[in-house]
């Protein structure tokens, strides 16, 4: 049984990039999950992805492009206020500037830069770099 689905999801992700492959599916889909990933596709991550509609609860294919060097999720999940993102940047990014944190706030997920540029907390749920 799944207990974590956001770390599944990336780990997932984080294995198939270390052995090279072009290509992963997740399984479950979730919204939190589908939000995460077009965020990475932003940043230029992954490549494309798809939600596949198999009748048992979906999956999705994603495209890898080799950008990744490391993600996973953040546990326990952090709540954090406006002024606090630079502790967990320096204990889960490798520098300043580089890789992401994904916070969900009350106005959506979002990267932890745009929660600084917004001056809103959240809780700490992801990073990649």
């Amino acid at each position: 049984m799944l207990n974590d689905p956001i770390a599944n999801a990336l780990s997932k992700i984080l294995n198939a990039e270390k052995v090279s492959k072009s290509d992963c599916i997740i399984k479950p889909v979730s919204n939190t999950i589908k939000k995460i990933l077009k965020i990475m596709q932003e940043k230029k991550y992954i490549g494309e992805f798809e939600e596949i509609k198999d009748g048992k609860g979906n999956y999705i294919k994603i495209n890898l492009i080799g950008h990744i060097n490391k993600c996973g999720a953040i546990k326990p999940k952090y709540p954090t206020k406006k002024d606090q993102f630079e502790k967990f940047e320096n204990r889960y990014l490798p520098a300043k500037d580089f890789g992401i944190i994904f916070v969900s706030t009350n106005q959506g997920i979002m990267t932890h830069i745009e929660a600084k540029e917004k001056k809103i907390g959240g809780v700490l749920l992801a990073y990649c770099y």
